[in-house]
C-alpha cells in the first residue's frame, strides 16, 4: 500500500506568514507539522510515499525531508499547480499508485491515537473506501456523518451549516485499488474543487464504504488556523514533558517498524542532541528495545 499526503494548498487561512512558507512546514512544538502525517503513514506501514507540494516551495520539502533514505522509506514529490481540491491529489497520483490501493493524508492534520495506530498497523488489503469519524464541537468546517434511526451512515455531508451528527470525518483515508477511476468521474464542486467527500459518498452509494468510529481515547488536531495551531503546539508539549514520550517522530517510528536498526538510529540522533531532539532517540536506544509490528505494504 502507497501514501499520499498532500502538503500544497495555499494557506491563506494563515496569512500572512503563510505566504513566506508553507504551513506543513511551520513548527508545532518540536517537529515541522509534517512530521506528524508521515509518522502516521510509517506506523500505517506506509513506506513509499509520494508528498504533493506547490511548486514553489518543494525545494524546501525536498531538504527536509529528502529522499526518505534517512529513514528507511521512499519518499517521492509531486506538484500541484493549484488548490483544486483534496481528491485532485488522487489523479496527479495516479501514476504513483501505478492501480494499487491508496492511504491519503492531509499534511495539516495530527491524529495521536494508540488504538487508531493499532487499527492501521493491522491493514492488509482494502476493497473500497476506509475512513474514520471522530465527535468534535463542530462539525461545521468537515465532511459529517449523517446516521439512519439504526446507527448506520447513509450519507456524508460537507461543511453543513446545520450538521447531522458531532461526528467529523478527519483526513485520513484509505481507498482500494479503483479510487482513481472514481475520482476521475468526480465534477467540480460550487467552489471550484474535486470534494474527497465526494469520493467517499461513491464508495457508501456502491455499498463499499466502512466508517470505523474512534472514541475519547483519539486526538485530533486540526492545524488550519493560528489558535488551533498554538493549541496543537501545548497538546503535544504537555504529551512529551509529562510522559516523556515524543508525538509524530519519524525516526521513532520508521525505528520500532524495523526500518531502521539500532546503528542507523544512533547515527540520527548524534546530529540533533543540542535541541534535545537526539537525546531522546538515544534514551530509546539505551533504555527500551522497540516492539516491532509486521510491515504493511
Amino acid at each position: 500500500m502507497r501514501g499520499v499526503l498532500l502538503a500544497g494548498g495555499t494557506g491563506s487561512r494563515m496569512w500572512p506568514v503563510t505566504r513566506a512558507v508553507s504551513k506543513q512546514l511551520m513548527p508545532v512544538y518540536d517537529k515541522p507539522m509534517i512530521f506528524y502525517p508521515l509518522s502516521t503513514l510509517v506506523t500505517a506501514g506506509v513506506r513509499e510515499i509520494l508528498i504533493i507540494t506547490r511548486p514553489d516551495e518543494q525545494p524546501l520539502f525536498r531538504r527536509l525531508l529528502g529522499d526518505g533514505g534517512q529513514w528507511g522509506l521512499d519518499l517521492r514529490y509531486a506538484v500541484q499547480e493549484r488548490p483544486d481540491g483534496i481528491a485532485h491529489a488522487l489523479l496527479l497520483a495516479a501514476d504513483f499508485l501505478a492501480g494499487g490501493p491508496a492511504v491519503l493524508i492531509l499534511g495539516d492534520n495530527i491524529i495521536h491515537s494508540a488504538g487508531l495506530d493499532r487499527q492501521l498497523a493491522e491493514l492488509t488489503e482494502v476493497d473500497g473506501g476506509l475512513v474514520f469519524g471522530l465527535p468534535v464541537a463542530d462539525p461545521r468546517p468537515y465532511g459529517v456523518l449523517d446516521f439512519d434511526e439504526c446507527g448506520a451512515v447513509r450519507d456524508i455531508v460537507e461543511k453543513p451549516l446545520v450538521p447531522p451528527s458531532r461526528y467529523a470525518v478527519p483526513g485520513l483515508y484509505v481507498y482500494g485499488a479503483d479510487v482513481v477511476s472514481i475520482a476521475a468521474e468526480l465534477t467540480p464542486s460550487a467552489r471550484g474543487e474535486l470534494e474527497i467527500t465526494d469520493v467517499n459518498r461513491e464508495y457508501l452509494r456502491r455499498g463499499r464504504l466502512e466508517v470505523r468510529l474512534l472514541g475519547r481515547r483519539t486526538a485530533w488536531l486540526d492545524t488550519g488556523r493560528f489558535g488551533d495551531l498554538m493549541k496543537a503546539a501545548e497538546y503535544v508539549r504537555v504529551i512529551e514533558e509529562r510522559h516523556g514520550v515524543k508525538v509524530g517522530c519519524v525516526e521513532e517510528a520508521a525505528w520500532r517498524a524495523g526500518l531502521l536498526d539500532d546503528a542507523a538510529m544512533r547515527r540520527l540522533a548524534v546530529p540533533l542532541r543540542a535541541s534535545g531532539y537526539g537525546d531522546y532517540l538515544l534514551r530509546l536506544l539505551d533504555g527500551e528495545r522497540p516492539a516491532r509490528p509486521a510491515a504493511v505494504g
